[in-house]
């Protein structure tokens, strides 16, 4: 967990699981109103999995998503961007060096809203053991290292195989017996107001023992953003359809 609480602001923008990539490129017109003050939030929360594919020791997935890039390290001179790793996208701080990056190994971040105690996550820091090796093998510096080379005399055929396979999966499937599956991941373990989190694209909330949960819709499955509001509202957050003009 990270030492010292965020300060999430009323109106902050909240945007989990986009999965930005060229075959998924509604997020940059969301960003791009941002860049250019057509949207002004106070504070843009990036909660995992705003990318496809963007690992900060392979050059070749930041050449890709550049422009993106470009217009989050902008926004972040104006105002605060929190980045929360997810699965998908990692070792981030040096591609964003004036967001407040969180790796997996510092979720859930505590934050205060309002007096309240809020946890935030990307969702996958309490996975089943093979999960766990997984994750820890694929931020590995050493097998980042390796893969960056093999990438290079690949001619990137292994991230353009991957990119094919990410654009075919289905991210918008429905979570059978979701609520059974958190409290059982979640209960007892936090004392918060709050649990916020992504990762399972279930657009739900609940109560469970400690806290009121919510899991945010996937951008990348119906383009759902969320703006932070009164604490009085037990929901905390309020849902946006982001609606691209034509």
């Amino acid at each position: 967990m990270s030492p010292n609480p965020i300060v999430m602001q009323e109106g902050a923008l909240i945007i989990s699981d986009a999965h930005y990539s060229q075959v998924r490129p509604e997020l940059f017109s969301l960003i791009q109103d941002i860049h250019t003050q057509k949207i002004t939030p106070p504070q843009l929360i990036l909660m995992g999995d705003v990318f496809d594919a963007l690992f900060g020791s392979i050059n070749f997935t930041c050449k890709q998503n550049r422009d993106l890039i470009r217009l989050i390290n902008e926004i972040s001179t104006r105002i605060e961007v929190i980045y929360l790793e997810g699965n998908h996208d990692f070792k981030l701080q040096k591609i964003f060096p004036k967001a407040k990056v969180f790796p997996i190994q510092q979720q859930p971040v505590e934050a205060v809203y309002n007096n309240k105690k809020v946890y935030l996550a990307h969702g996958d820091f309490e996975g089943e053991l093979f999960y766990k090796i997984y994750t820890s093998l694929i931020r590995n510096p050493f097998i980042l290292f390796i893969l960056k080379y093999i990438d290079i005399f690949s001619k990137h055929a292994i991230l353009k195989n991957l990119d094919g396979y990410l654009s075919q999966k289905d991210d918008c499937q429905e979570f059978q017996n979701f609520k059974d599956f958190i409290k059982r991941r979640l209960e007892n373990k936090y004392e918060c107001d709050y649990f916020i989190e992504g990762h399972f694209h279930q657009n739900s909330s609940f109560d469970i023992a400690h806290f009121h949960y919510i899991n945010l819709a996937a951008f990348a499955c119906n383009q759902r953003y969320f703006i932070v509001k009164s604490a009085q509202d037990i929901e905390l957050l309020e849902e946006k359809k982001f609606l691209r003009e034509t």
